[in-house]
């Protein structure tokens, strides 16, 4: 098992402290968002302040950009970190496309795998040369010349891995990318009736199998050293699961579960600013319902058991004095050495992937 730390997300005078942190700290790789900073010159100066961790953006904004502008950023940090990148991608919702970042939206997950089979064509032709012939519904690759082309690195291309909620974005990235970033807001029953089936199909159209893709645990968690520990995390579960349900494009994982109306409610009073008061109106039970849990202790088996899909999974903990480094490092120690197949319960058999039905949404 692969364990995430993170960094970024702030200025980027704060970016190299916290990427050495966490290698020092012996993650595996680290992922830095992008929210109010700009993702991949995080990753730019965190690849080049290390030498071991894998960093990886979580997510990088796809359609504000065009596919040879981000091409080139990933065959540069790749060429930098001697083969460290792996590129997190994100659709982001219609809303932030056309009001925030000011460009025109169209379905996203057909534009996305056409995104990244442009990148691809662009960074074939950067390795090996050759006359560009990538011409799709949304972009096209047909003009280059030398002094456009970097050349060839001494690494494979950028892993690509894809940010997914929906039934459509996951059979995308089953399909064309290299590993699956399940968003934080969704249930276990989603990812299980929704999200791994549809990985499924998109495997299936691309003749592929569960060995070719890494997926990485979906869903919210709450890990903690005593079950007192746990409850006071999941409390501070309330605002991240009022703000993304308060966007009518994830309120399938409420739909699901029969917790549309509550969806409608968020919605409703985002649109009126009153953001104190959604977090008050999230129920216990759909609080439970989002979160799993475990101790420190039983993390191995839980892992074993709920996660046995995944092959990637984040774990914060405190680290403030030497006896919290020293549990730390013993409990990512044990994380570490855990054995998944990467293979989800009842999905071994990709040849009969169907599409699952879920609920009809308004």
């Amino acid at each position: 098992m692969k364990v995430a730390g993170s960094f970024g997300g702030s200025w980027l005078t704060e970016v190299e402290a916290a990427i050495k942190y966490a290698e020092d700290a012996g993650y595996d790789f680290a992922g830095t968002p992008e929210t109010s900073h700009d993702a991949m010159l995080a990753a730019a100066i965190a690849l080049n302040a290390t030498s071991r961790i894998e960093v990886q953006t979580g997510v990088t904004i796809a359609f504000p950009r065009s596919p040879m502008v981000l091409a080139m950023e990933a065959w540069d940090l790749q060429h930098l970190s001697k083969g460290r990148f792996s590129l997190g991608l994100g659709t982001q919702v219609k809303g932030h496309i056309q009001r925030r970042f000011g460009v025109p939206w169209t379905a996203p997950a057909p534009r996305i795998k056409e995104y990244i089979r442009t990148m691809r064509a662009i960074w074939d032709n950067f390795q090996n040369g050759g006359k560009p012939d990538f011409v799709g519904e949304h972009y096209q690759y047909t003009l280059t010349s030398p002094t456009f082309n970097p050349g060839p690195i001494d690494y494979p291309a950028p892993k690509v891995f894809l940010a997914c909620v929906g039934d459509g974005m996951a059979r995308a990235a089953g399909e064309v990318a290299d590993g699956v970033l399940p968003h934080g807001f969704m249930t276990d029953k989603f990812m299980r009736e929704v999200v791994l089936p549809n990985i499924a199909v998109g495997l299936k159209r691309s003749a592929r199998t569960w060995n070719d893709i890494e997926l990485s645990g979906g869903g919210f968690t709450v890990f903690g050293e005593t079950e007192s520990d746990i409850e006071q995390g999941l409390e501070q579960l309330r605002q991240p699961i009022s703000f993304y349900g308060s966007t009518r494009s994830y309120h399938e994982v409420f739909a699901i579960h029969g917790w549309l109306d509550l969806g409608k409610e968020l919605h409703s009073l985002s649109l009126q600013g009153k953001w104190e008061e959604m977090k008050q109106v999230i129920p216990e039970d759909v609080l439970h319902g989002f979160a799993q849990t475990s101790t420190y202790d039983n993390l191995p088996t839980f892992l074993t058991e709920n996660r046995e899909y995944a092959s990637r999974i984040g774990l914060g903990m405190p680290m403030s004095t030497p006896d919290q480094r020293e549990r730390f490092a013993d409990v990512l120690k044990r994380v570490q050495e855990v054995e998944t197949s990467g293979i989800p319960r009842g999905l071994e058999d990709i040849a009969n992937a169907e599409i699952p039905k879920i609920a009809e949404l308004d």
